[in-house]
């Protein structure tokens, strides 16, 4: 059943005083690259639109022709919305910005001699770079973890490639009822799990949620929502671990094996391989520093926004929520530093609001340690999801 998803797997293109930036290079013409097409940099793309930079060749190197909205997948496998709802086209956006697009994945970089090596043997040269890859899951080091993660794992990212494939699982649900393991205890596991189970509603959904309980990281009355919720909609929950993937099974921490036909693989983001040789200061994760003004902590010229960076003043300030509300700061700061102005720093908010979708049209909110739940507040999602795309997806707007 999974050879189908094989072949792919294994070859998935993988408040504070401003700051003056240094000055910009002498040449007449100056280069800035945004390397990926995350939630930050399609914001970076409406302003450039708007208002273009003078005397600057601005190149987006992406490997999709469109960004799916991960807020909105959740969404699209329980069926509530076609995958075209979800989807950003990049072509608009890159036509209205007067860009150079090079449709290439990363494979590597020299910060210090500011060159950027493509997939097909290229090499780009900037003079200033804005990274926005977004999450990806490195399949070799995943594989490490779990094996057999490679030949039998359905990977969540890239989620262009997960919507791909969903609707091939829907049409064996349809065909006889599946065993589908979720493995991630993160909100993620937890929207997809519900999902799933939502949209094949006879089939087994098991959430492998790790040591911990599912949502850890949100307060105990979120928690217990959440856990009432799995409840409510028959997902079996395990807090244990697993440990490797066999064609019909998941293998525990505990010893016991888990019957399973789809293993969905939706653990957390890591950083890109390709940052590790590249001269730029990481965190202990390998994620990119960042500092206040979403700049490298050792290569002023380099910025990036999104799970790909870590705020080195604000370590938790990496995730989704984060990323769409950076954009804005940081389309501000490349227009600034690329013409010798001031930058402005960015400043998370402490608290966010985090809409859970909860399979069908039902959903959980938590700001801070205040939470609610009911179908209320998932047409608020579905309000602030559609939107936001909207901004984006439609010819002329902003």
């Amino acid at each position: 059943m999974w050879a189908m998803f094989h072949s792919w797997n294994n070859n998935v293109p993988m408040t504070a005083h401003a700051s003056r930036p240094p000055a910009p290079p002498t040449q007449k013409t100056q280069q800035l690259v945004l390397l990926g097409a995350g939630h930050a940099h399609v914001q970076v793309l409406a302003q450039l639109a708007a208002k273009p930079l003078a005397g600057t060749v601005v190149t987006l190197v992406a490997p999709s022709q469109k960004l799916v909205y991960s807020g909105m997948v959740p969404g699209f496998m329980a069926g509530h919305y076609p995958l075209e709802s979800c989807v950003i086209p990049l072509e608009p956006l890159v036509q209205r910005s007067a860009i150079r697009w090079i449709e290439r994945n990363v494979v590597g970089m020299d910060a210090q001699k500011q060159v950027i090596q493509l997939d097909d043997g290229s090499t780009l040269p900037f003079d200033w770079l804005s990274v926005n890859t977004g999450p990806v899951q490195d399949r070799e080091r995943i594989e490490i973890a779990l094996p057999g993660a490679r030949e039998y794992g359905l990977f969540v990212r890239p989620m262009e490639a997960f919507c791909t494939l969903w609707p091939r699982v829907i049409a064996i649900g349809a065909q006889r009822a599946l065993r589908i393991a979720v493995v991630g205890g993160g909100a993620g596991g937890i929207e997809l799990a519900l999902a799933a189970r939502h949209r094949l509603p006879n089939a087994a959904v098991t959430l492998i949620c790790g040591e911990k309980p599912p949502g850890a990281v949100y307060p105990p009355k979120v928690q217990q929502r959440i856990i009432a919720m799995l409840k409510r909609h028959g997902v079996t929950v395990l807090q244990d671990v697993a440990v490797s993937l066999k064609a019909d099974s998941v293998l525990l921490g505990c010893g016991a094996h888990l019957a399973c036909d789809v293993p969905v693989l939706a653990m957390g983001a890591q950083a890109p391989h390709w940052l590790a040789s590249s001269g730029l200061a990481l965190d202990s994760e390998g994620f990119l520093a960042v500092d206040m003004y979403q700049r490298s902590t050792s290569h002023s010229r380099v910025f990036a926004a999104g799970d790909v960076s870590t705020r080195m003043d604000r370590p938790m300030a990496r995730n989704g929520v984060y990323a769409v509300r950076a954009g804005p700061a940081l389309a501000h700061n490349l227009t600034a530093t690329v013409a010798g102005l001031a930058l402005k720093p960015h400043q998370p908010p402490q608290v966010t609001l985090n809409l859970l979708s909860c399979g069908s049209r039902y959903a959980i909110a938590a700001w801070g340690r205040t939470s609610a739940q009911g179908r209320w507040v998932w047409w608020l999602k579905n309000w602030v999801d559609r939107r936001f795309v909207a901004r984006f997806a439609r010819p002329g707007s902003q």
